[in-house]
């Protein structure tokens, strides 16, 4: 007489354990929250690289093309700004910290000066919210009508 194997009574409780494993396995890897940076990856060493009297084109080759210039009368600067954001799984982005590195040039496309600046440095700046009024925008159209024949 063959043996019959008691396998049965453990094959629920070992896919159960296999499906848990799988299930925790793919929860750990994804999170509800990432972090990430937008814009430019602002390295110590490439800062370093940088220094007085450099031309815009070795800049150019350490950082990249910045993301605004700016033009002063005979002096011009460069700037690359960096945005490290924290991002939901629902699409909601929320800024973590932002730097800001200013390369300074002179009227010979010459390094002058950097700097980095950070949210401390900001100033916070009030939006002004009225308006100026132009012409007619007070009066409705009935108004315009009967103002046209001097009334």
């Amino acid at each position: 007489m063959p043996k019959r194997i008691a396998s049965a009574p453990f094959a629920p409780i070992a896919a159960a354990a296999l499906v848990a494993v799988a299930l925790t396995a793919c929860t750990s890897s994804t999170s509800l929250t990432t972090k990430r940076t937008q814009g430019y990856e602002i390295s110590d060493s490439a800062m370093q690289q940088i220094r007085p009297g450099q031309s815009q084109q070795l800049v150019t080759l350490v950082l990249g093309s910045p993301q605004s210039t700016n033009t002063f009368g005979d002096q011009s600067a460069w700037y690359y700004v960096q945005t490290k954001v924290q991002q939901t799984s629902f699409g909601l982005n929320t800024g973590l910290e932002r730097t800001v590195l200013a390369i300074y040039f002179d009227q010979n496309k010459k390094v002058v000066d950097k700097a980095v600046y950070t949210a401390a440095d900001g100033r916070v700046i009030t939006v002004e919210s009225r308006r100026t009024q132009s012409f007619g925008e007070d009066r409705t159209f009935i108004d315009q009508i009967l103002n046209s024949f001097g009334g």
